[in-house]
């Protein structure tokens, strides 16, 4: 069998709101967008994040395991110290260390780019 990831799919309050920020962070378009459903990737062809409403979202209480962490990212930079206030300015929580999280609560930590992917432009 052949497989390969489509979406990952994010529970929010507010899927616009939640893609707004992930688009503007990740610099990729909203390429599909519903009132319940709002895609983020390179391109209408690619796979990407997915954020669907779940109108009784619960934030995750990271590193508590009260309410899980639902989903972890981790999103790759050259320098995690130089990119925290830049998404502190998207809208997004410091957490610990280089862990972050979205407006809806998601953490995510910033990672330093491996010498095995491509430079960041």
């Amino acid at each position: 069998m052949r497989a390969r990831l489509h979406h990952l799919v994010l529970d929010c309050p507010d899927p616009r709101a939640l893609a707004r920020f992930w688009s503007a962070l990740l610099d990729q378009p909203v390429t599909y967008d519903s009132d319940d459903w709002v895609v983020v990737a390179a391109s209408d062809r690619a796979s990407g994040l997915a954020f669907q409403l779940a109108p009784d979202h619960r934030r995750p209480t990271w590193p508590s395991p009260a309410v899980p962490q639902q989903a972890h990212l981790d999103v790759m930079v050259e320098d995690p110290a130089a990119a925290g206030p830049e998404v502190l300015a998207l809208g997004a929580t410091h957490l610990a260390g280089d862990v972050y999280a979205d407006p809806a609560g998601h953490p995510f930590c910033l990672v330093t780019r491996p010498g095995w992917a491509v430079p960041l432009e």
